[in-house]
């Protein structure tokens, strides 16, 4: 599958009662949903949280290519520490959480303008909202892609990030077609599916790598597919979708 294809998918759904835009600084390339258009601001808020992250990584080259747990220091800014502390708890490198963390330092901080958003940043979201919403599982060529949401229930906080080792450029070690994680700390929840995928390479893995994330200090839910398989834990509620 090509990565074109895959950027022309994973943004088809959008929420009809909010505002829908796009932000780009750099590498960075967010869809954002809130009560109106606040592209200038969020190009704003896009540059306050790289800012520290890339001071970081200029003063410590390791830190982009680990793949396992990083000590960050007591000098690490606030953004590199939760990267950091999410790696640590899911057993993978920092930048497994940078997606998820950049999408709710972002989301918090448009939170000065409106009282609900919507950050996806490369397939994992964070979200503030006063009323439930579903996030459609797009799964690849799996014939299970884009046949079910997961229902999340209002909330002042809430991460879903996915991680898939068959779509996209994101690096797994799995095969995993997608891996979906729940939690209040999207840094946590990206890093924790990083984790997921990389466990997943067929579906006789699917119970084992779904108890093992079940572990992790934070997680809420998880579910994964592999092909025609999928397998769930927690606070996962799926809702199934019309062909």
């Amino acid at each position: 599958m090509s990565d074109q294809y895959w950027e022309r998918t994973y943004r088809r759904q959008v929420e009809p009662d909010l505002a829908i835009f796009l932000a780009q600084v750099a590498e960075t390339d967010l869809q954002i949903g809130a009560e109106r258009p606040l592209a200038a601001e969020a190009a704003a808020e896009i540059h306050r949280c790289r800012e520290p992250l890339e001071r970081y990584v200029a003063a410590h080259p390791g830190f982009l290519a680990a793949l396992a747990p990083w000590e960050c220091g007591p000098e690490a800014p606030p953004i590199v520490a939760r990267m950091c502390e999410a790696g640590r708890l899911a057993g993978v490198g920092p930048m497994a959480a940078v997606a998820g963390a950049i999408a709710e330092c972002v989301g918090r901080g448009l939170l000065a303008y409106t009282q609900e958003v919507i950050v996806e940043n490369g397939g994992d979201i964070f979200l503030v909202s006063r009323r439930p919403r579903r996030i459609r599982i797009f799964a690849g060529r799996s014939p299970l892609s884009d046949r079910m949401a997961v229902v999340l229930p209002a909330t002042a906080g809430l991460g879903v990030c996915t991680s898939s080792g068959t779509v996209g450029p994101s690096l797994s070690f799995g095969q995993a077609d997608a891996a979906t994680v729940i939690s209040e700390n999207a840094a946590l929840a990206d890093a924790a599916a990083t984790a997921l995928g990389n466990r997943v390479h067929s579906a006789a893995d699917l119970e084992p790598a779904l108890e093992a994330v079940s572990s992790i200090e934070g997680v809420l839910g998880a579910l994964a597919i592999v092909g025609d398989r999928l397998g769930a834990w927690g606070q996962v509620e799926l809702e199934p979708l019309q062909a």
